[in-house]
């Protein structure tokens, strides 16, 4: 316990501890049922922590909860957030994870090695993304998908966002802050509906805090490194 504590920040503790504290309480006062829910958010934050330290065990926690978070975007039709966890951030995860397992920073493999991407690669990501849109905005319209245009929207932040993740860029923590304030208005849309899903919408709001401070992370990681 001791090792795992000196192995984070006071900073990281604190944000980790806030926002486990803030999830943990808005899901007994507005939820209580959905354990499930409570589950994911945990393992989410989690993830965003370690994932921050460029640690791998933060993309296999991303699995894990992307699995999850399919499953209760399922129950409230939210078929974009549904498809896009499942058919893309997962399998996107797994992808990272191999990455950032084959390049250790220095051979640490709890490190891993920060990489830049060129303007050609970037074009070529818009490019993907813009197409992946466009399918995934057919699909979800076929399926009734609720709240269809941040829906779609939310698409395309998260496909930039594990793009640049398995490439191993910084930028990959502020593409899903992006993605954060899109499912921070989709939930919001949920929880006036159902006050269920306000656990929901906190949970985002966490998210959105520790993917700013992963990216913060990750300069500094990117400037030590090239030192």
């Amino acid at each position: 316990m001791n090792k795992i504590i000196r192995y984070f920040s006071k900073t990281e503790i604190v944000l980790w501890s806030v926002s486990v504290i803030s999830i943990i309480i808005s899901f007994f006062v507005f939820d209580r049922e959905n354990y499930l829910t409570l589950s994911a958010s945990i393992i989410g934050v989690t993830s965003l922590i370690l994932s921050a330290k460029g640690n791998p065990w933060g993309q296999l926690l991303m699995v894990i909860f992307s699995l999850l978070y399919g499953l209760i975007s399922f129950n409230f039709s939210y078929y974009g957030e549904m498809f896009t966890y499942l058919g893309m951030t997962m399998p996107m995860a797994v992808f990272a994870l191999i990455s950032w397992l084959k390049n250790p920073y220095n051979g640490n493999r709890s490190e891993v090695k920060v990489n830049s991407i060129h303007n050609r690669e970037i074009i070529l990501m818009l490019i993907l993304a813009v197409i992946v849109t466009v399918i995934f905005y057919f699909i979800l319209t076929y399926f009734n998908t609720a709240n269809i245009i941040p829906s779609t929207v939310s698409v395309t932040t998260s496909f930039i966002a594990v793009y640049l993740t398995f490439r191993r860029s910084p930028y990959f923590a502020l593409a899903y802050a992006s993605n954060d304030i899109v499912l921070i208005y989709l939930w919001f849309l949920a929880s006036m509906e159902n006050t269920q899903y306000i656990s929901v919408f906190v949970c985002f709001i966490a998210f959105l805090f520790n993917d700013i401070y992963g990216f913060i992370s990750w300069r500094k990681m990117k400037k030590r490194q090239e030192k």
